[in-house]
């Protein structure tokens, strides 16, 4: 970590435009640490030098002007599930070997007008299916954070494990990250920094290589809370491409960090005290319950009554629109294509080898819940089991409850090739207990770290808000990450 990369981008931002230093050196320092630190870390799966250094070199012109957007100079990394147009773009799957995308997707396209530097494509679960960043064609992410007096690789949580691994390792000033059942914010929590899934329909879904459409969104993993703010502000927009992107203005975000949270009433849901969770999950869930109540936020108990259903009706969802999704890639037009005169043939070979383990086994699960004789009794019934998870949701706020605040993860970050994860896949899903809620009900909700763990390791609190009013989560996440102080790794890549 250089004094450059060690800027959040806030910091950054003001320091380019008061020309302290330029572009081009910042992005130099990011990419000089990525040749230092990547070997072992492995959270790019390509660097994009060439292209970084031009436009650093467009931004630093713009700058000279006076003309910079909200983003000039500030170099990123973007998860391998954005097409960027002619940089690899494969989801970091076998299947879509070799794939360079003509077109840009609209949230990069967003923080490229903005002014933004890519510095290369970050590692990712296969098609973002996994909690663990362990099922990439690429292999796995290593956490930066390790146990105390322990020398064990860690698993970032997933899917977007490169994303959080290059912000925390401070590989990047800032990433892009999606969130289908929690993919941002475990993550987050596993690395000590800080994620947000926006409402569904704030960012545009086009452009993002589709797991699951209905819960799918993109949104950032930034070092504390006003850099997230920063970077959703360019994220979000409205697309004419993507119909479920919603027509409401953009606030902006970072004028809500460090706004009071007194007045506010932030829920606390009894269903998310779940059985065996750690003391230390509860311990910091306590601390976070007085840091808001100090703040001046009222504290409410509150029921979520059909939480308990919420795991088992998304990996019904989810798998369902990931085999419907996941049908289109079948050798003929663009990847993988293993050869056969045969075409029934080249699309099974093609399929079963250019699809890893973990993803055959959610395509097999959505296959068989909406295949005739089954779609009644698994798929339609998880989606009223949906519709009540959001009524759920719904009531709280019309009682009057402005944020809810639960766990972020179980645990702690695991070890890579955890045994018992690996001959349990049901127990690897269970990391998405406290996040899949949000994705079920299309609500905001954002990880901010809140302290360590006996083995000095980062642990999240999750914040949950009513639709599209990201601010207030800001604003409480703000005072969370206030209170809780700042957390990085020590360095041993």
């Amino acid at each position: 970590m250089s004094d450059l990369t060690s800027l959040t981008i806030a910091e950054a931002r003001d320091k380019l435009r008061q020309k302290e230093f330029t572009s081009a050196e910042l992005t130099d320092a990011y990419l000089s640490a990525i040749r230092g630190a990547n070997e072992k870390l492995n959270a790019y799966v390509t660097v994009t030098e060439d292209k970084a250094r031009a436009m650093a070199k467009a931004s630093d012109e713009r700058l000279a002007k006076g003309d910079g957007g909200a983003l000039e100079g500030i170099p990123l990394g973007i998860k391998d599930l954005f097409a960027t147009k002619d940089v690899h773009t494969q989801a970091c799957s076998h299947i879509l070997d070799r794939f360079t995308p003509p077109y840009e997707s609209t949230v990069t396209q967003n923080l490229w007008n903005a002014g933004a530097v890519m510095l290369g494509k970050l590692n990712m679960d296969e098609f973002a299916m996994g909690s663990s960043n362990e099922t990439s064609y690429y292999g796995p992410v290593t956490n930066p954070w390790r146990s105390k007096q322990s020398n064990e690789n860690l698993v970032p949580g997933g899917s977007s494990g490169g994303s959080a691994t290059a912000v925390s390792a401070f590989l990047c000033a800032g990433a892009t990250a999606t969130d289908t059942g929690g993919s941002i914010r475990q993550p987050a929590a596993f690395t000590g920094t800080v994620g947000i899934k926006p409402t569904y329909g704030r960012c545009s879904r086009w452009g993002i290589v589709a797991f699951a459409s209905s819960l799918d969104q993109a949104g950032p993993i930034a070092r504390d809370v006003r850099d997230a703010a920063i970077m959703l502000k360019e994220m979000a927009s409205v697309d004419d491409k993507d119909t479920t992107s919603l027509d409401r203005p953009v606030p902006d975000y970072e004028a809500a960090v460090g706004q009071s949270v007194k007045g506010l009433k932030i829920g606390i849901p009894k269903e998310y005290r779940i059985e065996g969770m750690p003391g230390e999950i509860d311990e910091l869930w306590q601390r976070g319950i007085h840091w808001l109540k100090d703040a001046g936020a009222q504290i409410v108990d509150i029921t979520l009554p059909h939480t308990k259903y919420a795991l088992p009706a998304y990996y019904i969802v989810a798998p369902a629109e990931a085999s419907s999704n996941l049908a289109r890639y079948d050798g003929v037009r663009y990847g993988l294509r293993e050869q056969s005169d045969d075409v029934v043939d080249m699309y099974e070979g093609t399929r079963s080898k250019g699809f890893g383990a973990e993803v055959k086994r959610r395509i097999m699960i959505g296959t068989y819940v909406l295949s005739a004789g089954y779609y009644d009794a698994y798929y339609l019934k998880a989606q009223k089991v949906r519709t009540l998870i959001k009524r759920d949701f719904d009531l709280a706020f019309e009682n009057g409850v402005d944020a809810i605040l639960t766990p972020a993860t179980p645990s702690s970050a695991f070890a890579i090739d955890d045994a018992e994860m690996a001959a349990d896949p049901v127990k690897m899903y269970l990391n998405d207990i406290f996040t899949v809620t949000v994705n079920m009900a299309g609500l905001p909700g954002i990880s901010v770290p809140a302290g360590l763990d006996a083995k000095g390791l980062p642990l999240g609190l999750q914040l949950i808000g009513r639709p599209f009013d990201e601010e207030t989560l800001f604003r409480a996440a703000h005072t969370i990450e206030q209170a809780a102080g700042r957390f990085t790794p020590e360095r041993w890549w």
